[in-house]
């Protein structure tokens, strides 16, 4: 890529990528408010509704990868502009969706969609950004996109009670008409090395997903010995060694394996993956929670997140500038602690009866300490490799966040139906709370594995990330 040199230049880059980011999480957030209402007209229990986010997590991780390697070959801006259409032709086909099977369908195609702007912003971002400018132009982007977080969940809750929930993806059509127009415009068309595609390991790293969260999802239905279960789990582990074997033979892996030589990117992976894991099944349980069992409605369910999704536009920018000084590891670690905290909290003091405002504190406690993990990780990830194997690296880090996260939901929505139910306000307390413990758990892990990640070197001028670190 030919690096912008010009400040205008990269403003311009930072912002619509940012943009395009903004309204990725905008739509994963504005439908959080919507499930209790989808469920409700189409009849669907929790297990299946999990599938309308899942179902979009699945589809993004195992193509985002094949979406950087397109961008390479064809295109970032080209195909950057080509996923952005994919996602708002998608996003009408989620409002205009008769039933879950539908829904859960065209959330597909948005995966797809998305599996290309994703890696593409991630990997434009950071090749026009020094490493002394990546963690504070990362830190702006995590707060532009953090301010789709914070207004997401309400906005979603006023749309959905005025308007419908179909209308939380009309949403989507003007911003990406507007957003596809100036990458058009404003970024320069660049190419990166013309790899060849891993069919074989797409392939491999799909059914092994799959099959593993389906024996999340079926345990409770079917019992955890059943032949069901245990086939599904021993062929997702069977996909998974097939996949790594794979990527370590193949002459154009879609996963370089040597890439986590690094401690750096293999701490800061596994830190993340734990993490998204827990704020994931949080964002699918915690809106619901507020609406069935404490009775708000959607707007009101909406409004009540803010303490917790607030946090990221004060923090994140903060922590990308804080990290250059520090080094990674503390934010991560202090972070997920936090979090870790922040969860287990709201698990002890959940009841039907319980007061909102008893919720505040844990909620904030929790957002700050994720705002400040989330720019931290991204940052040791990406600064763990050279800048011609930065695509790569976003594309791994953000494969990790939505398996992660689509594990992290089939684990809590399986605790959350042993331990409870939809059935009633009582039950779906009992559920969220065992949910809220196995999130907190996730969450500690997450920190444990962050002390893996290595110190930072002071140095008196730049260097290359690989060498940067000790």
């Amino acid at each position: 890529m030919q690096t912008p040199t010009n400040r205008a230049e990269k403003n311009w880059v930072l912002g619509v990528t940012a943009l395009a980011s903004f309204m990725m999480a905008l739509d994963a957030m504005i439908i959080t408010t919507a499930f209790a209402t989808i469920r409700a007209e189409f009849g669907s229990p929790v297990e299946t509704l999990q599938w309308t986010v899942n179902a979009f997590n699945l589809t993004f991780a195992v193509l985002l990868l094949t979406g950087a390697a397109l961008g390479d070959r064809f295109g970032r801006r080209r195909m950057f502009a080509a996923g952005i259409a994919l996602f708002v032709v998608a996003s009408a086909a989620c409002a205009l969706a008769g039933n879950a099977t539908a829904l859960i369908a065209a959330r597909v195609l948005q995966g797809a969609g998305a599996a290309l702007v994703m890696p593409l912003a991630m990997a434009i971002l950071s090749a026009t950004f020094g490493r002394e400018e990546r963690a504070r132009a990362l830190g702006i982007f995590s707060s532009i996109t953090g301010c789709a977080l914070i207004i997401g969940p309400a906005i979603g809750g006023f749309i959905t009670e005025h308007f419908g929930w179909r209308w939380v993806f009309w949403i989507n059509l003007p911003i990406g008409l507007i957003v596809i127009t100036l990458v058009l415009a404003r970024l320069r068309e660049s190419f990166g090395p013309a790899a060849a595609l891993d069919i074989p390991g797409l392939a491999l790293v799909a059914l092994a997903a799959l099959a593993l969260v389906w024996s999340l999802l079926r345990g409770n239905a079917v019992g955890w010995a059943s032949a069901e279960v245990m086939g599904t789990l021993m062929s997702g582990l069977v996909f998974t060694a097939g996949f790594v074997l794979w990527e370590l033979r193949a002459a154009a892996p879609m996963v370089p394996m040597r890439l986590f030589a690094s401690r750096a990117l293999a701490s800061g992976m596994s830190a993340s993956v734990l993490f998204y894991a827990a704020m994931y099944g949080v964002v699918f349980l915690l809106p619901q929670f507020l609406q069935i069992t404490l009775g708000f409605d959607a707007f009101g369910a909406g409004l009540r997140l803010l303490p917790w999704t607030a946090t990221l536009f004060v923090t994140a920018p903060i922590a990308g500038a804080v990290v250059n000084r520090f080094g990674e590891r503390p934010l991560v670690v202090t972070g997920l602690l936090m979090q870790a905290i922040g969860l287990g909290w709201i698990a002890e003091i959940v009841s039907p009866a319980i007061a909102y405002s008893a919720l505040v504190a844990p909620l904030v406690l929790a957002g700050v300490g994720v705002s400040m993990a989330m720019p931290a990780a991204q940052n040791a990830i990406l600064s763990s490799v050279a800048v011609a194997e930065m695509g790569k690296a976003s594309g791994v880090f953000n494969m990790g966040r939505f398996l992660g996260g689509m594990f992290g939901i089939a684990a809590l929505v399986a605790s959350f139906s042993t331990n409870g139910g939809a059935y009633s306000a009582a039950h779906f307390e009992s559920g969220f709370a065992a949910a809220m413990r196995l999130a907190a758990m996730l969450s500690l892990g997450g920190a444990i594995a962050g002390l893996f990640l290595p110190t930072r070197r002071r140095t008196a001028g730049a260097a290359a990330p690989q060498d940067a670190r000790r």
